[in-house]
């Protein structure tokens, strides 16, 4: 009987043992789903700013865009010197600037042991096999073989600034050799402003347009990888598979599943531009370990765009650029209508050192700024 009874008591309590376990997981599982959800919204809430007034917004007038569009022709015609870029650069910049990088990752990454140093997006730290997988899709690692034939090829990085908006550069910008756009910065509507033609749309996957009318025939689509979950998304576009629908919570906004390119046009930036960027050029200190998201040594698309543009063309120049916090009700993006007063919102980037570096090149002759946003040699 003493028995029966000692048997029965520990079987009830290994029973409640088990659920009190059972239910200790589903809380577990609950908190984090909460916890995840409360920060996707937090982040969310940075890249989301009010609505801007344009009836305040102040135009460009007439005669400052056409000093804007004789600057540009000028440029254009001016003798093209080879390696210029790369020159400049090495002169203000010594050490810190490597003229033999590549600007994209090739195939054997994996022998260099300094791409995996850090994590993401300066290095692919514990990532090797995956990288392994995602560059066996890729058949290409370089510029189009017409553009390389080029004796001297011109690059401009296009910005998203509402300092275009009214210039009308449209026609100038798209005589260049190589035209970087950023992001989902579209084309459409806007031709007079920014052109349309688009040799590269360098983006990560929060970035990339989700309308197909975007990219360009024949265009690069650059991805920069921020976190490890990005090599599984250019994975997907690549092979044109749709993501796991518990991998895209990782993602702060939708991302593209489409991009209309053949494989061959993709290419991955080589981290080691954006380490170069931030960490020798910018001087940011040594990348710290984050719960979440990005901190303010990891430099914004724009202006590792312009450091990726002196390691593929021999001139470079810029337009779009330039963040102007002494006028809030400018417009911020030439394409919407956001205000400069949603810059004071932004926490992600050191936007003043930065403009800082921008205007070390303009000033030094190192790139051209065309709509004069940054420095500007027109006004």
């Amino acid at each position: 009987m003493r028995m029966t009874i000692f048997v029965s008591c520990t079987t009830a309590y290994m029973k409640m043992k088990r659920r009190s376990g059972f239910l200790k997981g589903i809380l577990k599982y609950v908190t984090i789903v909460v916890v995840g959800i409360f920060i996707f919204y937090v982040i969310k809430s940075s890249f989301e700013s009010e609505e801007c007034d344009l009836t305040k917004i102040q135009y460009v007038n007439s005669e400052h865009a056409e000093r804007a569009q004789k600057y540009a022709e000028q440029v254009l015609q001016a003798e093209c010197h080879p390696s210029f870029a790369k020159k400049q650069m090495s002169r203000l910049f010594a050490e810190k600037y490597s003229e033999q990088m590549s600007p994209f990752l090739r195939k054997d990454v994996n022998s260099q042991t300094a791409a995996f140093k850090y994590e993401l997006p300066f290095g692919f730290h514990k990532l090797s096999e995956k990288l392994k997988d995602v560059l066996g899709l890729l058949p290409e690692h370089d510029l189009p073989e017409d553009i390389q034939l080029k004796h001297c090829k011109r690059c401009v990085v296009v910005g998203n600034g509402g300092v275009l908006r009214g210039l009308e550069l449209g026609y100038a910008l798209n005589q260049f050799d190589v035209v970087i756009r950023l992001n989902n910065a579209p084309v459409q509507g806007y031709t007079d402003h920014v052109g349309n033609k688009t040799t590269i749309r360098m983006t990560y996957p929060e970035g990339a347009p989700l309308s197909e009318h975007e990219y360009y025939p024949n265009g690069l689509f650059v991805a920069v990888l921020f976190k490890s979950v990005d090599l599984s998304w250019i994975q997907a576009v690549v092979k044109n598979e749709s993501l796991p629908l518990w991998m895209r919570w990782f993602f702060w906004k939708q991302v593209a599943e489409k991009i209309p390119v053949l494989p061959k046009q993709f290419r991955i930036l080589n981290p080691a531009i954006i380490k170069e960027t931030a960490l020798d050029i910018l001087q940011y200190p040594e990348p710290q370990p984050k719960f979440w998201g990005w901190d303010k040594n990891v430099p914004t698309i724009g202006v590792t765009a312009v450091v990726l543009a002196t390691h593929l063309c021999d001139e470079v120049s810029l337009a779009g650029f330039g963040y102007d916090l002494s006028q809030p009700n400018m417009q911020l993006h030439y394409y919407d209508n956001l205000c400069m007063a949603a810059m004071y919102e932004q926490k992600m980037h050191n936007v003043t050192t930065e403009t800082t570096f921008l205007q070390k090149l303009v000033k030094e002759g190192v790139v051209k700024d065309l709509s004069g946003g940054i420095f500007c040699d027109f006004c």
